[in-house]
């Protein structure tokens, strides 16, 4: 199990969260969120992917005959 990336679980399934309330999902296959940061959070969002910057490309090199 990656502790930043989803668990995921056969279903139907039901969740109980930190406020009683029950989240339900008829699906195959379910990918909890563990990280917290998904905004369908019990679901997984991917929100726990790191997103890089991209990088700049180098310089083209100066190929001016001399």
């Amino acid at each position: 199990m990656d502790p930043q990336g989803p668990v995921l679980v056969e279903g139907p399934v039901e969740i109980v969260l930190d406020d009683g309330t029950i989240a339900r999902s008829d699906r195959f296959l379910v990918a909890l969120c563990t990280c917290r940061r998904s905004r369908t959070y019990p679901w997984c969002d991917t929100s726990h992917r790191r997103r890089e910057r991209a990088q700049t490309p180098p310089e083209p090199e100066d190929r001016t005959p001399r």
